[in-house]
């Protein structure tokens, strides 16, 4: 037979091969193909379908012997070698399900609380407002910069892509909770992850975090793809002039309505200075969010000022203070051992964006701005270059973008005006004093939007055990975003 094959031309030998192949591995052959070149056009760059040369190959030709092992002798090398086969399908078949269909995403923080619990495991949309195509394309699907254990990078930076985004089913709307990279996790340090970078340069200086390597580790760059995930509610959109007063929302000059399950801090006081295990989860507040207030002796009179109780025998019962919705809050007021209920004023402990400009801006009383839109231009001046040099420079790609005696200088010369290339978002957490969003680190470019959170697949409660209430029955399934 191998003497037949290689007297045969190759001509001949194509045309044995083709007649050779089952009806079976015809249809399956045809079924990969319209996928592919279903994916091709999605993707809209058709010279990605030379590749259909290969997927004929494997499944008609064989030229190429992927299935060499299959013809082995050894039991060990055929075993060994039918593992790593199915790995390997199943690699590609995650990173093309993940890249560009949808993936799961893990809630870390509260700051989407009571919409998205810390806890809950969702799957993210990516076809909601279109698949990015992967910026850096040789990375290992499953995690998302750091290979655990050897804690090393889990991509190379080489090649790099050029933002493009499929197209999606929609675009970002107002209310709509969206996954998306951090846009200030470009510089990061290794050892320290909160506060952020920019936040540690504001608070210690420069100096001080890059010449600190026992304390802060390495000071590396991540690409937009490859930082953090990061999931808040957009209440911005491109365009648009936001504003905060008294923690309402102004969009243009309107007032937007809260989300049902946004939460403010609130001191409150029980008669009994008491606040047992059912009582705390009756009202659903998790044990990271159940704080004491310290009362001093020299406090007493402020203390009674504020409407709180105060014994007569100058001892106080206890005042709490946590999240709270309007719903838990009904709660407290129903309850006749509730003594006091009072919102905690707002103060800020880090810097709110931009620097220089919100001074006078707390989380609550926060604004106005303009949020960039693409094809619209601003007038360059200091003042708007507090505002919007980040997105010019570290975004949108200017690194040779500064300004000099109050002039503003691109790409080494003189600009008065500047025209935006992205979109940018204002994201925001329901858990409004106790989030980390657009107020402290600015725009999100629509080049780092991940996708839309679907539903809950599963969700833990890392206050109690599996056995005793650690899983979240009722939430599996349930949507992403309750109040759309």
């Amino acid at each position: 037979m191998a003497n037949d094959n290689n007297s045969r031309s190759f001509g001949e030998d194509f045309k044995h091969r083709v007649k050779a192949v089952k009806t079976t591995r015809w249809i399956r052959f045809a079924v990969v193909a319209a996928i592919f070149i279903a994916w091709v056009a999605w993707l809209g760059s058709w010279w990605v379908l030379i590749f259909l040369l290969l997927l004929f190959d494997i499944y008609i030709t064989g030229y190429i012997p992927f299935t060499w092992w299959k013809k082995s002798d050894n039991k060990v090398v055929k075993s060994v070698m039918s593992w790593v086969d199915a790995i390997v399908y199943a690699l590609i078949l995650v990173y093309f399900v993940f890249t560009f269909i949808g993936q799961n995403y893990q809630i870390p923080s509260s700051s989407l609380e009571k919409s998205l619990l810390v806890g809950d495991y969702l799957w993210v949309n990516k076809t909601a407002y279109g698949p990015r195509v992967p910026m850096t394309p040789i990375h290992f699907p499953l995690v998302q910069n750091t290979l655990p254990v050897i804690n090393t990078k889990s991509y190379t930076e080489w090649p790099k892509w050029k933002y493009r985004r499929l197209k999606g089913l929609g675009n970002v709307e107002r209310g709509d909770i969206v996954v998306f990279n951090f846009p200030a996790g470009d510089t990061v340090t290794t050892k320290v992850t909160n506060p952020d970078y920019y936040t540690l340069v504001s608070m210690l200086g420069r100096f001080a975090v890059h010449n600190n390597k026992e304390q802060f580790g390495d000071v590396i760059y991540r690409p937009v793809d490859r930082r953090e995930n990061y999931v808040k509610r957009a209440v911005g959109l491109p365009g648009e002039r936001l504003k905060i007063v008294d923690d309402v929302i102004y969009i243009d000059g309107k007032p937007m309505a809260q989300p049902e399950n946004v939460q403010f801090n609130y001191f409150f006081q029980m008669r009994d200075g008491v606040m047992s295990e059912h009582d705390w989860d009756e009202l659903g507040i998790s044990v990271d969010d159940r704080n004491i207030v310290p009362v001093a002796p020299g406090e007493l009179r402020n203390v009674a000022m504020n409407g709180f109780l105060v014994n007569d025998d100058g001892s106080v019962p206890t005042i709490y203070v946590s999240p709270l919705t309007p719903a838990m809050i009904e709660k407290l007021e129903a309850n006749p051992r509730t003594t006091r209920i009072m919102k905690v004023p707002a103060t800020e402990q880090t810097p709110l964006f931009p620097e220089g400009v919100s001074d006078s801006w707390t989380r609550a009383d926060y604004g106005e701005l303009w949020i960039p839109q693409k094809g619209k231009s601003i007038k360059l001046d200091d003042y708007t270059w507090k505002i919007y040099n980040r997105c010019i420079r570290n975004y949108e790609g200017h690194d040779d973008a500064y300004i000099k005696d109050g002039t503003v200088y691109i790409d080494g010369k003189p600009a008065k005006t500047y025209t935006f290339a992205m979109d940018y978002y204002f994201m925001m957490g329901d858990n409004r004093d106790n989030s980390a969003d657009s107020r402290y680190w600015g725009f999100v470019p629509e080049d780092h939007i991940v996708g839309k959170p679907w539903r809950v697949l599963v969700s833990f409660d890392k206050d109690k055990s599996l056995l005793n209430g650690g899983v979240r029955w009722e939430r599996v399934l349930k949507p992403a975003n309750p109040d759309k």
